[in-house]
């Protein structure tokens, strides 16, 4: 009987220990499913779970600018996959990822056999469904001690085991392996499969080779240590892995494994970041844009602009239009997070000549100059006319104004120790047109090391439409943030007197009228002495009888005073209001020296009512928006008003040709342009030349470049160094010979200015000024 109730206790000890944890196991799967064990993914969050999926910027020509994004993100469906991938994945992740509901019960016997009685390292035996429950739902980690540390693991596994069950409830395999390479990170800002077929390999995923795929498959594992890049060597030996589980599983031949062992890897990086690629500036030009919250006064100082908000508010659809647009389930759209299509004006490869013209020029020319000349100055790079307290100043301003200031300030780090950081020497990388440059300097001879650099902003638009084919907001946008197209406001010089002489031909005035080339005075409120402009125009004509044409041409003031004599100064500014420049001008006599502050957006703009037969229309960026599924959301049409008659408007093409043909722009007829066929255009130069323009107007496309310096008491000491067809007009030739040379656009080059039907003056001004000296009538010409 003792005997018996011995066996009895053994057996009961017996079953005890061996249902323990079965019940263990059963009693955590329980706890953990009501939360008592931490929170779980709920069912909405396993059928809809978060990805942050980058907007894509796409050109009119298809394609991909960049992205904008919290994370370098684009969607992939399994259609749009590699059968290499999926066999590289499913060969070395999960070889019965199709027979298992989640967790694989003979890998994990494997894996616990192997660790536990043979002290091998076999891995964890996770499932393809597991690693994804792991990237979409971390586990929980702790500091603490090494037991505590141990349990929550344990507790984190269960937990990713039960996800990994309800994962394969909710989606077939397919949608599994879909979510696990689009959410994977492999690194360099390539998250997601598509992205990282970008960056490494510059293709697409349904693309990828055998041997792509197999790297790609191999960073799995770790995609920082198992990375082309980093570790070659390292990688190397984990690509030929994935190929030979592939080869041992049946998905390719032996041979063909071996074949593929001996290549090397090719992969070149291609970052893809706010950075990098075409049209840096433009991307992020559109993202500030997008993001705009409707104007609130409080959060601005200046009641001008909040005005300026509001009226983009009203008036720009494209502003704030995260912000007027709401998701199906009623919240705003997210452009960081939801995937957005944005379809662009910009050309891809006019962009790209428009990027390589800016850079051409300024890093062979002007800036080389500069630095010649700029090594004799007392205080460079600042012209000799400051005294060595105001640069001091600017130079303060400058670093008040910086990221780092203001941060540190931010903390509460006293003035003293923000000064003393600011000299402190530390390394960094900075920008030379000889390639970025690894040094030792302090921030705040970094600040005036940038002083140096001449900037310059471009931009190009279809004046039938306002497409903006391209746009250069500055030199390098990583290291230059600031927008020269849009954000920026500059003195406009000359280029502001084709809008005079509008007035001029509108009250009709004709190009061949000849006005005496002689000094004009104004009187000014306040002044004693009358002002006097002075003349910009070749001297052997002073005196003489010269047409208006000429007076543009040559950009001479004395002819632009007299005509500001004939009408007022508000004259002038409403017509450059009713042609899109926002802007505030000062109706004053000397409007027409350009001293007023201007966008490069609206002065191209403005300059487009020319070639567009009198008809100003806005600039336009974006044709329409697409959700990640492709439905559209927002379609986008031109903004026009008609300001001109056709006459008017040609009358003004005539008079723009001209400085072209023999005035101050007939630089584009010579070396190393040689551009002969119909182009109008205005240089502008300001005072003390620290601003330079020029604007260019042909049949199909209208642009405007501005360079200069970012303070202006920078600049070059003679006009000939510092006119805007020196700093400016060379970046345009540069542009149109790129696009001539292009067999896609060669064709633009013998297009012409259309003739209005009916329009019957003569434009030969030497033929009608003959006529008119023996005897006939100079009178104005009515339109």
């Amino acid at each position: 009987m003792k005997g018996n109730t011995n066996n009895k206790k053994y057996v009961i000890w017996f079953w005890v220990l061996f249902t323990f944890p079965f019940v263990v196991i059963i009693t955590l799967f329980i706890l953990i499913s009501k939360g008592k064990l931490g929170p779980m993914p709920s069912f909405g969050e396993l059928e809809n779970p978060e990805y942050y999926l980058a907007a894509q910027v796409i050109s009119e020509d298809g394609v991909l600018l960049g992205k904008i994004s919290i994370e370098n993100r684009t969607w992939t469906e399994y259609k749009d996959l590699s059968p290499y991938l999926t066999d590289a994945l499913i060969a070395t992740e999960d070889i019965r990822y199709n027979l298992h509901s989640g967790i694989d019960i003979r890998g994990l016997g494997r894996a616990a056999i192997r660790t536990i009685l043979l002290r091998q390292s076999a891995g964890g035996g996770s499932t393809i469904t597991q690693q994804l429950a792991k990237q979409l739902y971390p586990r929980d980690t702790a500091q603490n001690s090494s037991l505590m540390r141990k349990i929550k693991l344990g507790v984190s596994k269960f937990k990713e085991w039960q996800t990994a069950v309800k994962l394969e409830r909710s989606y077939t395999k397919e949608e599994i392996i879909t979510m696990y390479l689009n959410k994977f990170d492999f690194s360099f800002n390539a998250i997601g499969i598509r992205s990282a077929a970008r960056v490494y390999f510059n293709t697409t995923p349904d693309s990828l080779n055998l041997q792509q795929a197999a790297v790609l498959i191999g960073m799995l594992k770790a995609s920082t240590r198992y990375n082309p890049i980093r570790n070659y060597n390292l990688m190397l030996q984990r690509r030929n892995v994935v190929l030979s589980q592939m080869a041992k599983y049946g998905y390719i031949k032996p041979s063909v494994a071996d074949s593929v062992m001996k290549l090397p890897i090719e992969s070149t990086l291609r970052v893809e970041d706010h950075n990098s690629g075409l049209a840096t500036y433009f991307r992020q030009y559109l993202t500030n844009l997008m993001k705009k919250p409707e104007p609130d006064r409080n959060k601005y100082e200046r009641q001008s602009s909040f005005d300026d908000a509001l009226w983009e508010w009203n008036n720009n659809p494209l502003y704030g239009w995260c912000n007027k647009n709401k998701k199906p389930d009623g919240t705003r759209y997210d452009i960081f997070r939801d995937g957005l299509k944005i379809y662009t004006t910009i050309n891809s490869r006019m962009q790209k000549y428009a990027e390589e013209a800016v850079a051409e020029h300024l890093s062979k020319k002007v800036q080389p100059d500069f630095y010649r000349r700029a090594r004799w100055f007392k205080n460079p790079p600042f012209s000799d006319d400051l005294k060595k307290e105001e640069v001091d100043d600017l130079i303060m301003t400058s670093l008040k104004q910086s990221d780092r200031y203001y941060l540190m300030r931010a903390r509460g780090t006293s003035e003293d120790s923000i000064m003393l950081a600011f000299n402190t020497r530390v390394r960094m990388r900075v920008f030379s047109w000889k390639g970025d440059r690894d040094t030792i300097m302090t921030p705040l001879d970094s600040i005036k090391y940038y002083k140096y650099f001449i900037r310059s902003a471009f931009m190009v638009e279809d004046p039938h439409n306002g497409n903006v084919k391209a746009y250069v907001g500055g030199p390098d946008f990583r290291y230059f943030k600031y927008d020269g197209v849009t954000q920026q406001k500059r003195q406009i010089g000359s280029t502001i007197k084709p809008f005079l002489y509008t007035v001029a031909i509108q009250n009709g005035y004709s190009p061949c009228y000849q006005v005496e080339d002689i000094p004009r005075s104004f009187d000014v409120p306040g002044d004693s002495v009358p002002w006097t402009p002075r003349s910009t125009g070749p001297e052997k004509y002073h005196g003489k009888m010269v047409t208006l044409a000429w007076g543009l041409a040559e950009s001479e003031n004395y002819i632009s005073a007299w005509l500001m004599k004939q009408f007022k100064p508000a004259a002038v500014t409403d017509l450059m209001h009713k042609m899109g420049v926002r802007s505030f001008i000062d109706p004053v006599p000397s409007i027409f020296l350009g001293t007023s502050d201007i966008k490069l957006e609206e002065m191209v703009g403005a300059y487009g009512t020319f070639a567009n037969k009198g008809v100003y229309t806005r600039p336009m960026y974006v044709t329409r928006i697409e959700d990640k599924n492709g439905n559209i959301i927002s379609k986008f049409t031109p903004k026009i008003e008609e300001v001109l008659s056709e006459d008017q408007a040609y009358l003004m093409l005539n008079l723009l040709q001209g400085v072209v043909r023999a005035g101050t722009g007939n630089n584009l007829r010579k070396e190393p342009f040689n551009l002969m066929n119909q182009i109008g255009g205005k240089t502008g130069t300001t005072q003390n030349h620290s601003n330079g323009w020029f604007m260019a107007v042909t049949p199909n496309l209208v642009g405007g470049v501005w360079s200069g310096w970012e303070d202006q008491a920078i600049h070059f000491e003679t006009l000939g160094e510092g006119s805007g067809a020196n700093m400016a007009l060379p970046i345009m030739g540069l542009f149109l010979k790129k696009v001539y040379a292009d067999p896609q656009f060669g064709i633009m080059e013998a297009d012409e200015f259309e003739a209005p039907s009916n329009f019957n003056m003569d434009l030969d001004c030497d033929k009608v000024n003959k006529i008119s000296s023996r005897g006939e009538s100079k009178r104005r010409v009515r339109y």
